[in-house]
């Protein structure tokens, strides 16, 4: 139970909270949570682009796993870097887990992400040992630790099989890709924190969603979120929105070639996506 004063959604999933009344935790106790402690990050998300409503979707994680897969459905880079996006707005370090390579070939992705820095694991079934091996001291903070991570991935490309794999007993509920649509099925319906065994943190597994809404986020911050284009933005006239006729960008992905192009094309698609959202307001 929740003390009345709270109020509605002020405790998601991550909280550390303080309890009073029976925390025994036998049958028929009762206790209420009666205070939220301070947050040390806040996972973020708008209903979409246009409405700059947010909500708190996952509090104190340190960590984000990104999870796409290669192939049934296809990769989504531009939902990548939504999440990306959200990722480094909240100062969570992201990791891009790229499953089923037993379907397709991970190298397009990778390159793609390559100037970013961005950790990449990449997975397919069956999980090998040294692969699962690998997820696990990502989790446990490459062995400096226990800490909160929250996984987030579109249905279908394999989210809750990665997280029956990394915690044998959580028991999630898997799906498959829907052959005519090329949509995956929500087979989760609510965030839930995991135990990682051997008390090596949380997992915070949550449902497949379709999109991302950035409507919170400033301009600012979703260039931030393109590390690689930050550099070469320096060059830009004082007030440039990247969008128009003499931004620096150009020159500098026009001489760089099809994946930098690629990357500029992504950044815009986001940025008119924040403009619109600023001319609904």
């Amino acid at each position: 139970m929740k003390a009345r004063e709270l109020g509605r959604n002020s405790v998601v999933v991550g909280d550390r909270v303080a309890l009073a009344g029976d925390t025994s935790g036998a049958a028929g106790s009762l206790a209420r949570i009666v205070r939220v402690e301070e947050r040390t990050s806040e996972l973020r998300r708008s209903p979409d682009d246009t409405d700059p409503a947010e909500r708190v979707v996952v509090a104190n994680a340190q960590q984000m796993l990104i999870v796409c897969a290669l192939a049934d459905p296809e990769p989504k880079t531009r939902f990548i870097d939504r999440c990306l996006v959200a990722a480094y707005d909240a100062g969570l370090e992201p990791l891009l887990v790229l499953t089923k390579s037993d379907l397709a070939s991970p190298r397009k992705i990778r390159e793609f992400y390559a100037p970013l820095g961005l950790p990449m694991v990449t997975t397919r079934q069956p999980l090998p040992p040294a692969t699962l091996s690998r997820l696990r001291k990502a989790l446990d903070s490459n062995g400096r630790g226990p800490r909160i991570s929250v996984c987030i991935g579109q249905s279908g490309v394999g989210k809750s099989t990665l997280v029956n794999e990394l915690i044998p007993d959580a028991d999630r509920a898997t799906g498959r890709v829907n052959a005519v649509t090329g949509k995956g099925r929500h087979t989760s319906s609510s965030a839930i924190a995991l135990p990682l065994p051997g008390e090596a943190g949380w997992l915070i597994d949550t449902p497949g969603i379709r999109g991302f809404g950035l409507g919170h986020i400033s301009p600012q911050r979703v260039l931030a979120a393109f590390g690689d284009l930050a550099e070469p933005a320096a060059a830009c006239p004082a007030g440039c929105d990247h969008l128009s006729a003499g931004c620096a960008l150009d020159e500098w992905a026009a001489s760089q070639g099809s994946q930098a192009v690629a990357r500029l094309d992504s950044l815009r698609r986001l940025l008119r996506s924040r403009e619109s959202a600023e001319q609904a307001e």
